[in-house]
This record gives C-alpha cells, structure tokens and sequence, in this order.
C-alpha cells in the first residue's frame, strides 16, 4: 500500500530511524519508502547507507554514526528538514546491541558499551524527539499524528536467565518508553513499544551468540522471524488514524513459547 499524498515530490511522512542498515531498522525503511515515506537512516555503516540511497532514490537518505553519541539526535532530525524541508513526524528507535550470558556470567567489559547504546543512546533520542515534537503537536492533533516508536524486547518483560544483563537494558528502554508515553499522550502524540521475540538478523552475531544457539532457536520456535515481520507490525503503528494509539505490541514466532 503506497500512502503517498499530494503533489509529486511530497511524502506521507517523514521517519527517522536508527540501526537503519541491518535487521528491522533496515527492513522498516525500506518498508517506510514503499509506503510513500521519505526516511533519514542511521547506521555505523557508510558504505551500507550510501547503498541504501542509491536504492531507494530521493526518499531515503542516510546519516552515519554512533547511536550512542548524544550530538546525533540533532543531526538526525536537522537532516530531516534539510532533506525533505519539513520535520520529522515519525521516530524510531531501534538501535541496539545484545549481550549474551546469564547475570553470573555476562562478559561487564562490554555492558557499559552495551548500556550506553541500548539505554543512554535511546533516552538521548527521545528526549530530542519529545521536544520536538511537544510544542507543535497540540495544534494539529487531530488532524496529524506523530509517533515515536521504541523497539524493546519480549526479554524486556520476561527475565530470561541466559540473557539478564542485555534484558535489563531492555527493562530500561520500557520504562522510558511508559514514562514517555504518559507524559506525551495527552499533546496528542504517540509513543509506542515493540517487543519482539527472536529475530534472524546480525544481532545473533553482535550479541555473542554461538551458531549452535541460534540453531537451537531456530529447531524449538522456527520458522523465526524476520525484519519485515517486525517492521510491518512497526507500520500497522503509525499508520493508525492520529486519534487511535496502538501503545504496545508483542511478535514472536508462533512456536516461541518463552520468553
């Protein structure tokens, strides 16, 4: 469904998305663009989101760095306007790295960088995304909507004791997320949380899983899911009518009993 409006040139609405370039950051832009979005990206990989824009043309364009630097919110959404001269209406924060082992045995020389990317990094965007958005929003609502969208975990909600530590940055992420959503809701904007269940990307990689975890993922819940699974769940989000708020949403595979 493509719900581009108006004249040529012109997009439904304008996203900024982290962790653009691999998984359901990847998958929700490009789910975005055939939408009729046009979409800032956000990546560590330059050459990945060069390639993205020649891809996709004029609606995307890619803004490298760290997610985990606070100066690039404002570079997001400063490319936002520059790119397609209006702001953002739509943020997605999705970057974020896992971290494997139990509380007992979770390698703490990466939590700090794990934490400064899933909790400070995020909490640094929507501080940026709220602000922008709180001062206009209740003008136009409900005529418009904006939405920021905060990808969790289903191990955000149920403790999984191979994956405590990495699962407390996710318990993080949805406090922030309620907290915000409390907050915003009534100036008419949307902040929603997606938790999903076991997703086939390189996260599986990053987070330090071995190929025989995964595997085993794949013999007790397959088939997993993919980005796309995920991101059409993200679009059914913000695509609702501004007055309707689909606040959180769940996706496992059909076979993941737990977490």
């Amino acid at each position: 469904m493509n719900e581009k409006t108006g004249t040529s040139g012109q997009y439904a609405r304008i996203a900024i998305i982290t962790g653009a370039t691999s998984g359901i950051g990847e998958a929700t832009a490009r789910t975005f663009v055939a939408s009729g979005y046009g979409v800032v990206g956000n990546g560590r990989n330059d050459e990945k989101l060069r390639a993205m824009e020649q891809q996709m043309g004029s609606a995307f364009t890619g803004i490298a760095g760290d997610a985990s630097d606070g100066k690039l919110p404002e570079q997001l959404f400063d490319a936002a306007t520059d790119h397609f001269g209006r702001d953002a209406d739509v943020v997605v924060v999705n970057a974020g790295r896992g971290l494997g082992g139990s509380v007992k045995d979770a390698d703490l020389s990466r939590f700090e960088e794990v934490l400064k990317l899933n909790v400070t990094g995020a909490l640094a965007l929507l501080q940026h995304a709220a602000r922008n958005m709180a001062d206009e929003q209740p003008s136009t609502y409900p005529k418009s909507a904006k939405d920021i969208v905060v990808i969790g975990s289903v191990v955000g909600r149920h403790i999984s004791p191979f994956s405590g530590v990495y699962g407390a940055t996710k318990f993080a992420v949805h406090a922030l997320t309620e907290g915000l959503r409390r907050e915003l809701g009534p100036r008419g904007i949307r902040v929603s949380l997606v938790e999903p269940g076991v997703v086939v990307s390189g996260f599986q990689g990053g987070a330090g899983y071995g190929e025989d975890m995964v595997r085993n993922f794949d013999e007790k819940f397959g088939p997993l899911l993919y980005g796309d699974d995920v991101a059409n769940a993200i679009h059914y989000i913000v695509s609702r009518p501004p007055h309707v708020h689909i606040s959180d949403i769940m996706v496992r595979p059909t076979r993941q009993d737990y977490p």
